[in-house]
Order: C-alpha cells, then sequence, then structure tokens
C-alpha cells in the first residue's frame, strides 16, 4: 500500500512576504508535496487557515506520516489539534518535524523541553555531516553535502538527547548542530531536520529533498503488536 503523507504548513510568510513568495509562490507544503507525489507517496496538503488547521480526527486517522512545517504562529495552533496529533504519534504515525518547527507546541509537547537553539541569519554556508551512514534517512547520500546559504542554528539545542543522530551541520560562522534527529515516542517514529528557512531554495534541493523522502520512508508505520499494559495473567503456573 501507498504510504499515506499530509504535509502542514503554516502558509503565512509566503502571502505576507515578497522574498518568500519569489522561493514559494504557491506554498512550502506545495513544493514538499509535490516531490513527494513524484516519488509515489499519497499526499495531502493542510494549512493553518483551514477548518482545524486541515488536520481534522479523520484525516489525522487516514495519514501515516505527518510533516509539520512552522515558522511564525505556532502559539496560533489550536491545542485540541495539537492533542490530537499527539495521540496519533503515540498510536504510530510518524511526525516529521522541519526547521523552525522545533518551536511547534507539538514538538515540544512531545520532547518535554523548550526546544530552544541559538540562531542567525547570514546567508552562510551550511555543511551536513552524515554521521550514521548506515542509517535509512541517510540511504543515497554521501559523506556530506552543503547548502550554499542558510540560516545558521547552533548549540545549545534544548531536547532530550536523540535515541538516533543521522546529520550534524557545520556553519561558516563556526557552530555545530545536531541536524537530523530520530526519536520514538509510544508507537510512532519522529523526525527534526533543521535545513528549511522560507528565503532560500533549500526545499528545492535535491539532497534535502531526498532527506525527507527517506524520512518518511521510515517514519512510516510497521505492522506489529500493540503492547498491553495493567494487570496481566501470569505465562507461567505461580505456586
Amino acid at each position: 500500500m501507498r504510504i499515506k503523507v499530509t504535509v502542514w504548513n503554516e502558509f503565512l510568510v509566503e502571502k505576507r512576504n515578497p522574498e518568500v513568495r519569489n522561493v514559494y509562490p504557491n506554498g512550502i507544503h506545495v513544493v514538499i508535496a509535490e516531490f513527494l507525489r513524484r516519488e509515489g507517496f499519497d499526499v495531502r496538503t493542510a494549512t493553518l487557515e483551514e477548518p482545524e488547521h486541515g488536520l481534522s480526527k479523520e484525516i489525522l486517522e487516514d495519514t501515516d506520516v505527518l510533516i509539520w512545517w512552522a515558522h511564525a504562529a505556532h502559539d496560533k495552533v489550536s491545542d485540541a489539534v495539537v492533542s490530537r496529533v499527539h495521540r496519533r504519534v503515540l498510536e504510530g504515525m510518524g511526525l516529521i518535524v522541519l526547521h523552525s518547527a522545533h518551536y511547534s507546541k507539538i514538538f515540544r509537547c512531545l520532547m518535554g523541553t523548550t526546544c530552544s537553539l541559538k540562531w542567525r541569519e547570514a546567508g552562510e554556508k551550511e555543511r551536513i555531516w552524515v554521521v550514521a551512514p548506515w542509517h535509512p534517512i541517510a540511504e543515497g547520500l554521501g559523506d556530506y553535502f552543503e547548502l550554499e546559504h542558510t540560516e545558521m542554528y547552533g548549540e545549545p539545542f534544548d531536547i532530550p538527547p536523540p535515541d538516533e543522530l543521522v546529520f550534524i551541520s557545520w556553519f561558516k560562522g563556526g557552530e555545530v548542530f545536531r541536524s537530523g534527529c530520530c526519536f520514538y515516542r509510544g508507537m510512532g517514529r519522529i523526525f527534526y531536520f533543521r535545513p528549511g528557512h522560507e528565503t532560500y531554495p533549500i526545499y528545492h534541493d535535491p539532497n534535502v529533498q531526498r532527506v525527507i523522502i527517506n524520512a518518511v520512508r521510515w517514519a512510516a508505520p510497521i505492522e506489529r503488536p500493540k503492547p498491553v499494559f495493567g494487570n496481566v495473567k501470569p505465562l507461567e503456573k505461580l505456586d
């Protein structure tokens, strides 16, 4: 069966900022959805200003992997929708959190920390090192790839230690950052991927697209028994 992906985006900066609109005239979510469809995924999009932010119970139940891009309106996302997404992740839905969505309510809820970091927007080079070349998310990549112009994110990054670290970024200004982090919560898999500032054509980059495609496959639910909690009878006879 084809993996069902929902790409969520605030879709605000593209409307308000001509510089962003020049890079993503139809929205960041549309660019991501297009290359995922070319890869054969079943893709829908959802945005902040739709009813229930486009994330109704029915849509989330029909989503294998949710991709989340956000920047300027984290506080505008309904707590009820965040709770709904959180529950689906624990049930097994994959979640891919992109760039400034590290400050999103859903990521902070799942991490249990502030998810704060250092940042600087100077259009500097980023070199993304593959530190787990055996990981499925790194498939098809070399030792590293580079983005000529990006926004810098720097350590410390206030997140729990990742269950798996796939990428570390180095920036021309000297900082480093854990830029590809995997987490397991309940039955769900979460991947945080740093690149993606809206004024640069990050999501047009083939390597960035490859990472997100790989991450969708990695984060998709797998068939496995649901854990049993509570009081149980013993497997062996007790004296």
